[in-house]
Order: C-alpha cells, then sequence, then structure tokens
C-alpha cells in the first residue's frame, strides 16, 4: 500500500480526445457555447456560496437552510453516486423503472449534465483511465515539476469540461439511447436545472412564509449546494487520481482517499472502484464508509433492486498488492 503522490507516467502523443474513439470535436460556435455554459455553471454556485458564507456574520445558519441545504445534497448527491454511476455507468444493480427514473432525475440535479452526457463520459474514462483518451486525467501532457502536477490537477479537477469536445452517445452509452425513459429524462435536463435551483426558494418560503426565507434557502440549498457537490465530485477525478492509498493492483493511478469518503457517499474508495468496476460496493475494506453502499443495501431490503453486484472473497484476493 501506498499514501504519497502517485509517480506521473510520460508525458503522450498528444491532446487525449485526438486517439479515443466516439468523441465528436466541436466546431468554434459549439466550443464557445460549451464554454460559456461551463462558466455559468461553475462561477454561479461559487458566487452563491460566497454569499451564503457572508450571510452567517450575525445571523448564523437556520434550521430551515440547513435542513433544505443537507435533504438536497444527499437527494441529488445519491443521484450521482447510486445511480448515475454504479446503476447506470457500471450496471451494479438492476432496479425497478419507477427507482431508476427517480434516481437518473435526482443525478440530473446535481447539474454535473444530462444523464446520457455523463455516463456517456464516465464509461470512456474507465475505458482508457490515465491513459490517451481519458476526458479528465491529472497525468497527460502537463509537463513535468510542481507546475505540470498543478496543470493536471487543475485539468482533472475542471479544466476538461472546457476542452472544445463532446463524448460521442451512439458509441458509449447505445444502452440508454434504446431506453426511452432516460431519453426523456435526458431532453428534460433544462427543466431539471430549474427545478434544482427552484425548489430549495420555494420550500424556503413556504416554511418561512417570508421573501429573506426564500433567498437564504436559494443560496443554500440551490447554489452553495451545487458548489459543494460539484467540488466534491470533481476531487474524485482529481485528487483520487494522485494521491492516496492503492491496496488493489489496477492499470491506472486511481486512489482510495478517507477523507472525502463522507462528502462524497464513498465514491473516494477510488482504487478499490477501480480495481471492482461493476461493484455496488466501493468501501471494501474495514471501516471503509460507503453511504451509497448501505443506500443499494436499503433498497435491496426493500425489493427495489437485485442483481447487486460485489467482488467475491477470491477476486478480492487476486487483485491485493
Amino acid at each position: 500500500m501506498s499514501n504519497s503522490v502517485m509517480e506521473r507516467p510520460a508525458a503522450g502523443g498528444g491532446p487525449a480526445s485526438q486517439k479515443a474513439p466516439g468523441v465528436i470535436l466541436l466546431d468554434e460556435k459549439q466550443a464557445r457555447f460549451q464554454r460559456r455554459t461551463i462558466l455559468v455553471t461553475s462561477i454561479l454556485p461559487f458566487v452563491g456560496f460566497a454569499l451564503a458564507v457572508w450571510s452567517l456574520w450575525g445571523n448564523g445558519l437556520s434550521m430551515v437552510d440547513a435542513g433544505i441545504f443537507l435533504g438536497m445534497y444527499v437527494f441529488t448527491g445519491l443521484g450521482v453516486t447510486v445511480g448515475y454511476h454504479r446503476m447506470l455507468t457500471h450496471g451494479s444493480f438492476e432496479s425497478k423503472p419507477a427507482l431508476r427514473a427517480v434516481l437518473a432525475v435526482a443525478g440530473s440535479m446535481s447539474i454535473e449534465g444530462s444523464v446520457i452526457a455523463w455516463v456517456s463520459a464516465h464509461r470512456r474514462h474507465h475505458a482508457f483511465a490515465d491513459k490517451e483518451g481519458d476526458p479528465h486525467s491529472p497525468h497527460l501532457d502537463e509537463g513535468p515539476g510542481l507546475k505540470g502536477v498543478a496543470k493536471g490537477l487543475w485539468h482533472a479537477h475542471m479544466g476538461w469540461l472546457f476542452d472544445p469536445e463532446k463524448t460521442s452517445h451512439e458509441r458509449w452509452a447505445p444502452d440508454l439511447l434504446r431506453e426511452p425513459a432516460m431519453v426523456k429524462i435526458d431532453k428534460a435536463f433544462p427543466w431539471l436545472i430549474l427545478a434544482t435551483l427552484g425548489i430549495p426558494p420555494l420550500l424556503g418560503l413556504a416554511i418561512t412564509q417570508t421573501w429573506q426565507g426564500a433567498l437564504t434557502a436559494f443560496l443554500w440549498g440551490s447554489l452553495a449546494r451545487i458548489f459543494l457537490l460539484h467540488h466534491v465530485t470533481w476531487s474524485v477525478n482529481s485528487i483520487c487520481h494522485f494521491y492516496g492509498k492503492t491496496p488493489f493492483n489496477t492499470r491506472d493511478f486511481s486512489t482510495n482517499n478517507w477523507l472525502l469518503s463522507l462528502i462524497s457517499f464513498g465514491e473516494s474508495w477510488h482504487n478499490n472502484h477501480h480495481a471492482f468496476p461493476t461493484s455496488a460496493r466501493h468501501g471494501i475494506g474495514k471501516g471503509q464508509l460507503d453511504v451509497s453502499a448501505m443506500v443499494i443495501r436499503g433498497f435491496e431490503r426493500l425489493g427495489w433492486v437485485r442483481n447487486v453486484k460485489l467482488p467475491s472473497p477470491k477476486q478480492l484476493d487476486a487483485k491485493k498488492r
């Protein structure tokens, strides 16, 4: 096991997208629209987070705002980890259609991309993890030394979102394109963005009966919540491919990071995940908290999911370092 900054491989021969199948290069108009969209969806939550923190001065955090923030964070966060990631990307379990749709909607409300776009990009990541073709590896063509490390981490964290490319849905998520419910949810993404921004202030207004309550609920339950959830997800892409423990042999630089495990709902046991990508449980080791796996287990007991995949003891032993 190691617990250190990962060694960087030699630089490759060019941008990752040039060697990956199923990648569509955008024209200048499309690329400009994408850059502006990413800027809005990254800067606006940051501004909201800053204002939310500033609002604490002399007022503190109300129970209403805390409850709305936590409820929306859990709902949309589990939509990403349980729905987008473990269910739709990797097929870690089978779900009843209604739950499958709810989880896809919840993931969409994280504003991390529409359901089919998110799944496509993540499947591509696993196919080329930390090699040419990976859309967000911190280890490709960023140069030597501390400057190269910083550039790599920035690219993996959120810089890749500005790349003038689109991962082909037809190549990487044809199964979801054949699923009418997923196609409808994917097309409804703009409306789900409005919903995820609008529900917290409506709840704040309904509970407090004041416009101030609506405003602070918007700052905490909408913007600050999205800001935190974005950066937790992006940290799995960056930090968890650079620093942490590596108990299992994989073909990439994925690591386990305990510090992110609670707020990422178990996603930061990332070396475990890359060793066993179809496992519904990422927190495989003793004491490795995995809230997402606990939720899936709860769904299984209720009879809402089945065929939950877990690695066997033999498979675990075969990949241990």
